[in-house]
């Protein structure tokens, strides 16, 4: 199956504004009839104001933050983050060329760049403001508050690819519906966080019972408030890490609030991982490309990073390579991004690990990953070095933890591993084409060291974050923007005319040409509030100092 290139127009104006489109929404994937009809399995004219039809609205939305439900088969979540973020992470790369310039190789395509965008309106947007309409923040706050924290997770994500987006007004009937700046957007969210968590706090605190299951609809916590809690608090603190170079004083203030135990805690454990399952038949569209269409391959730099570490995660993580050649066979090899592929040569590189191993951690049924107590480890131990209160250790003890979580998560011993203070990264060799060689991106070792200047606690803390996100490639790239590190593999050949610096690495994806088309007023005026008035992938969002 190939990736398909052609989508069905769609007016961004009317579709934000209205919420009544969550059914019955022009096509955008071969299947998106049967996945938008068994994801809700209600239709227009069973619709209602009933609990069971408000809870699918729910449903849907949470199995949209990644996308897998509504309009998006695997062909969606492949333009929707995997050939975009998942590779600028250096998680991933294609073997497959698509065409001679693609987003991998930063010729970046019109048709891909916005899915993303579509996805958090017409899949998340939309069923929110549909539950809205129903009364349910004021007659069920606590559910309220689950689909806030939804519509958060996923329009974080969606601001953070492109910059400024159409949010305080959507749902107000415009035709035309203005950009927020991304400085004003993240105002937004903590203020929904803090409307969210007071709702979750005093749930918690009554011990109401609510007149339907709600566990039938929450396909992340099984209808658990104090889980939710958890995870909006380390939400609000991976937003406030967001910001910090932006804006230092909120980004301090919004951390502690998250990080202070009277507020319902953070995760801490890998039982409150915030993961999404994988139900009926739908398919974890992230295995499905790489196992069933052979579309996405290891990136060179996760690769070079782990085999580098001698790090145990790599069994879980990838498939050695299967390809005769010598070199190849047997071993762990990954892509270099913006390498010149054909998929007969580079489809035997490493692959996710579905074939290898008694119990391979990735099958169509695994849950999607959104965070996890690792990462909120290591979102602790750099609030230790800002000097921050509350976050419960030294950063040492902090990047210890996280890593050790990761490990367990895993489900993997790494005896020694924290004591290696002379491995690094390995460099890249390509067995099939040399001008892909490079030399290790860093020097950087896993043990810790208290004497080490900031910098590099820093980048001792992102490398091994990075390595614990896996395979979540869009919050990985944020945090490669964000830091700098880990440090990454540049792409071999760049396609972006000079509007992407090759070291510097692509920044954000360019407003979708259908808002051009549709909304040309609202996006003129979001392209002056970008960092520079310069709708290419070069241009930083405003967080990205």
């Amino acid at each position: 199956m190939k990736l398909y290139n052609k989508m069905k127009r769609y007016r961004s104006g009317l579709l934000v504004a209205t919420a009544a489109l969550v059914t019955g929404m022009s096509a955008c994937t071969k299947n998106f009839e049967r996945y938008n009809t068994d994801n809700t399995g209600v239709t227009d004219g069973q619709l209602g104001p009933d609990f069971n039809s408000l809870g699918l609205y729910l449903k849907s939305a949470q199995m949209s933050i990644l996308n897998f439900s509504g309009g998006g088969d695997p062909n969606s979540y492949q333009v929707q983050q995997n050939l975009n973020a998942d590779c600028f992470s250096g998680y991933f790369m294609t073997p497959n060329p698509f065409s001679s310039s693609n987003n991998t190789n930063y010729g970046l395509v019109p048709g891909w760049n916005g899915e993303a965008y579509k996805v958090g309106y017409l899949n998340v947007m939309s069923p929110v403001l549909k539950l809205r309409e129903s009364g349910i923040d004021k007659n069920f706050p606590a559910v309220w508050a689950v689909a806030q924290i939804i519509q958060v997770t996923a329009m974080s994500r969606v601001t953070d690819i492109y910059g400024p987006i159409p949010y305080s007004r959507v749902g107000e009937g415009l035709s035309s519906v203005p950009y927020d700046s991304q400085q004003d957007v993240y105002k937004r969210f903590f203020a929904q966080l803090d409307t969210a968590t007071g709702s979750l706090r005093a749930q918690i605190s009554s011990g109401t019972q609510l007149p339907f299951n709600f566990s039938n609809f929450d396909v992340v916590y099984n209808g658990n408030f104090p889980q939710w809690l958890r995870f909006a608090n380390s939400l609000r603190l991976r937003l406030a890490m967001h910001i910090v170079k932006a804006d230092p004083a909120t980004a301090k203030l919004e951390a502690e609030k998250a990080l202070n135990p009277a507020n319902g805690g953070v995760i801490t454990d890998n039982a409150d991982n915030m993961t999404v399952k994988v139900t009926g038949d739908f398919t974890n569209p992230l295995v499905f490309i790489a196992k069933n269409w052979a579309d996405i391959r290891i990136g060179a730099s996760l690769q070079c990073y782990l085999t580098g570490y001698k790090d145990p995660r790599v069994s879980r993580y990838m498939d050695k390579a299967t390809d005769p050649a010598t070199g190849l066979k047997g071993v762990y090899k990954g892509i270099r991004i913006g390498s010149l592929v054909d998929k007969p040569k580079y489809q035997t590189y490493s692959s996710l690990n579905t074939e290898d191993g008694a119990s391979p951690a990735f099958t169509l049924k695994t849950p999607m990953q959104v965070m996890t107590a690792a990462e909120v480890y290591f979102l602790r131990a750099e609030a230790t070095i800002r000097g921050w209160s509350n976050t419960g250790g030294s950063a040492q003890q902090l990047y210890e933890q996280g890593v050790t979580t990761s490990m367990a998560q895993w489900q993997v011993s790494a005896p020694g591993y924290l004591a290696n203070d002379s491995s690094h990264a390995d460099a890249y060799t390509d067995p099939k084409n040399p001008v892909n060689n490079i030399n290790s991106p860093s020097t950087i070792t896993i043990k810790w060291n208290e004497g080490d200047v900031e910098a590099k606690k820093m980048e001792r803390i992102m490398t091994q974050k990075w390595l614990a996100m896996f395979p979540e490639g869009q919050e990985a790239w944020t945090e490669f923007r964000r830091t700098g590190y880990p440090k990454l593999f540049p792409v071999v050949n760049n396609n972006s005319g000079n509007t992407i610096s090759t070291d510097v690495q692509i920044r954000r994806l360019p407003f979708p040409q259908n808002e051009y088309n549709t909304n040309p007023a609202a996006v003129a005026a979001a392209v002056q509030l970008l960092s520079t008035p310069a709708d290419n992938g070069g241009t930083r969002l405003w967080w990205d100092k």
